[in-house]
């Protein structure tokens, strides 16, 4: 019997279940993916009062600067860079390259830390040096520092103890007092064509 002789309508049965199958494993993945970014950003947004994310802010050289996230802290503005890099992570703020290893692939990338003073200099022009700005780059748990890292590095698991979130009294008191820095940066900030998906 070859597949010509099966009836039409058994082949198109069999069509329809491998769709069907295929749009289920799609949506599974759909959905574990948008859990687990909503467990990112929940995780992001424990230390924050507010939060923008992925957003473009002016340079004051016309032009512009990408920040994945700008919290509103009890530390004053924090900016955040996140990262998603999976495996053993090497550097160190001297470093020019950053290694990866995983198993059995190595690479490198380019040290994040000037990127992050950047971002960082550009919050303190917008809202003047008497605001408190500081910045980290956050790694997701998939990635590990076995050696160490700087300070202004962590990883998202430590990001609660490094920022503590707000208590209920401090949260009223520091919100007035960064409230119309915090509004200056929000005007002039604009939605990022480099927005994560």
């Amino acid at each position: 019997m070859t597949l010509a002789d099966l009836p039409l309508e058994l082949m198109l049965a069999v069509a329809g279940a491998v769709c069907v199958l295929a749009a289920g494993a799609g949506g599974l993945w759909a959905l574990r993916r948008h859990r687990a970014r909503r467990a990112l950003l929940d995780r992001i947004e424990s230390v924050a009062a507010e939060y923008l994310q992925d957003v473009v802010l002016p340079d004051g050289a016309g032009g512009w600067f990408h920040v994945d996230f700008l919290l509103l802290t009890g530390m004053g503005l924090v900016v955040v860079d996140l990262r998603d890099v999976p495996g053993l992570i090497f550097g160190s703020e001297q470093m020019t390259e950053w290694t990866v290893m995983q198993k059995s692939r190595r690479f490198t990338f380019p040290n994040p830390l000037g990127p992050l003073y950047d971002r960082m200099a550009v919050v303190r022009a917008l809202v003047g040096e008497s605001v408190p700005v500081d910045g980290r780059v956050v790694f997701t748990d998939r990635g590990s520092f076995p050696k160490g890292h700087p300070k202004p590095v962590t990883r998202l698991a430590s990001l609660a103890t490094e920022i503590p979130p707000l208590g209920v009294a401090g949260r009223e008191e520091l919100l007035a007092r960064l409230r119309p820095a915090w509004e200056q940066v929000k005007a002039a900030a604009s939605p990022s064509p480099l927005k994560r998906r």
